[in-house]
């Protein structure tokens, strides 16, 4: 554990509403934005993990709000399983343990923001899915997800990061970035460029039919790859969405689409052997098939028309996003090698050529699906 952060930690811990004899402490995850960790307590003899993330506030600058809004997401949640009489309800929502002041944050000396769960254990998440049936089960549980949150009450939930998702902002700053060319690596970046100024008009198709109205605004978690969804060690059964920082309004497609990037290619995000990120229809099905058994009770016309077209749209948000931090230096996505942006892109480029190869495989996989379920 990086001594800077290990010391604030220990800092933190007495702050929250934790009890029993302090253990241990390990960094834990992999998650590109905030700082986590784990830690074990002995609370009478039965030995209790927390959760502790020291949350990103470039990313995340109003980290109240983001607090906020989990507390009402997962409280809402949480209330749902009581009524339901859910097995198991203590796993298949986040708690959120508060500060001894009562607070869901504690800040430490250096002005960091932190924020504890209760550990859920007995569960692993995937980097990539191994068969159609895990595919179904990830679609599954975005799908229970987005229907858990259909009546969360008013206030509407914050925008913890503004225009996330909005592709016509995002091609503004990527313009931006090359125009500037501040790091000197657009020379580097050619064809990707290409790509995404060809393509601009098609990524746009999600945001304007949200600012439009041709769909709905919806509660999204915003971040659906798949390793922000646990599963059971035991039945391999999903029990809880995580990560919840960016869950704000936004449209159902939103999530669909980042879960096909993710779950409909046996290729994590940057392997570079480009041969090796393909589309597979099987899977694709499998987890559409999940998603609407979940979803079709809400889902209206207008979102089922462009099911398939939110797994190329959320691929070439990413592609733009990695790309434009490559140009931009590397300060948003944490990266382990130089051009690790800029392999992330590439990789996102050709899923989206393979989907494209396969576009009509896809519609007709969705149009029966949706008949299906309706």
């Amino acid at each position: 554990m990086d001594s800077g952060c290990s010391s604030l930690l220990r800092e933190v811990l007495g702050q929250f509403a934790i009890y029993g004899e302090f253990e241990c402490a390990e960094s834990f995850g992999s998650g590109h934005i905030n700082n986590t960790y784990r830690s074990r307590w002995n609370q009478a003899g039965v030995r209790v993990r927390y959760t502790h993330q020291r949350i990103n506030e470039k990313v995340f600058v109003r980290p109240i709000e983001v607090m906020e809004n989990i507390q009402r997401v997962t409280r809402h949640i949480a209330g749902k399983l009581e009524r339901e009489k859910a097995d198991d309800r203590s796993r298949r929502a986040l708690c959120v343990v508060p500060a001894r002041d009562g607070k869901p944050w504690v800040r430490d000396g250096a002005g960091g923001w932190w924020r504890t769960y209760l550990f859920i254990e007995g569960t692993h998440s995937l980097e990539v899915a191994h068969s159609p049936a895990e595919a179904r089960i990830l679609g599954k549980s975005v799908g229970r997800f987005q229907k858990q949150l259909e009546d969360l009450p008013e206030p509407r939930l914050h925008e913890t990061i503004p225009n996330f998702h909005d592709m016509e902002k995002r091609y503004a700053r990527f313009y931006d970035a090359v125009s500037k060319d501040a790091h000197n690596r657009v020379k580097d970046a050619g064809p990707e460029i290409a790509f995404m100024r060809e393509n601009e008009e098609r990524g746009a198709v999600l945001i304007r039919a949200l600012k439009n109205g041709g769909i709905p605004e919806r509660i999204c978690h915003n971040d659906t790859k798949m390793n922000n969804i646990l599963i059971d060690d035991e039945d391999s059964q999903v029990l809880c969405v995580v990560d919840l920082d960016t869950v704000m309004p936004g449209t159902s497609l939103f999530d669909l689409g980042d879960l096909i990037r993710t779950v409909t290619t046996r290729a994590e995000e940057d392997e570079r052997d480009l041969a090796r990120v393909e589309f597979d229809p099987a899977y694709f099905e499998a987890l559409l098939d999940g998603y609407i058994s979940e979803a079709a009770e809400f889902l209206i016309p207008q979102e089922n028309e462009r099911l398939a077209e939110s797994g190329r749209n959320i691929t070439q948000i990413m592609g733009l996003r990695f790309l434009t931090d490559y140009l931009e230096g590397d300060h948003y996505y944490r990266i382990a090698r130089p051009g690790h942006n800029l392999d992330r892109c590439r990789n996102q480029i050709a899923l989206i050529r393979s989907m494209d190869a396969q576009w009509e495989t896809a519609l007709r996989i969705t149009q029966k699906l949706i008949a299906r379920y309706n």
